[in-house]
């Protein structure tokens, strides 16, 4: 599993700390976040370039971290195929995996603590898609999901 991990200057201690989580765990991690906590650094720019590599394939998911996880979260859902979303919990990021088929983990660092955040991506990396319950329901509107998308104008 190949993991694409990026932040602005304000999500850089928690993302660290999840490379640093995930490496433990055999899990390939790329960062394309701030390089370190103290000079700004947009969340534009890392949300982007998580968002491309998961889009290519280059990454199977994205974790994307700013201080809320709203901008970032913005940024990478204009990205056709991306379906990012903020989690404040493990039941979120489960729910989140399981029904919709999220690709890209957001975290806000300044709302979430450290032992959450490491149970958030767990939960998150763990949940597979569910296909099958409620006679393809999921699978439907994630199909739908994807039309819509399709007729859209994005990259």
């Amino acid at each position: 599993m190949k993991i694409a991990l990026g932040s602005d200057h304000v999500g850089y201690a928690l993302k660290t700390l999840i490379i640093e989580h995930l490496s433990k765990r055999g899990i390939e991690c790329r960062d394309f976040g701030a390089s370190n906590g103290e000079q700004g650094a947009n969340y534009i720019t890392h949300g982007k370039a998580v968002a491309q590599a998961v889009q290519s394939g280059d990454a199977d998911f994205g974790i994307v971290i700013c201080g809320s996880g709203v901008g970032i979260s913005l940024i990478a859902n204009k990205f056709k195929g991306i379906r990012a979303v903020l989690c404040n919990c493990e039941y979120v990021a489960r729910v989140c995996r399981s029904h919709n088929n999220a690709n890209v983990l957001a975290l806000g660092a300044t709302v979430t603590g450290r032992s959450l955040g490491l149970a958030i991506v767990d939960a998150f990396l763990a949940e597979p898609f569910d296909t099958t319950s409620w006679d393809g329901w999921n699978k439907a509107r994630i199909d739908e999901l994807t039309a819509f998308e399709s007729s859209q104008f994005r990259s």
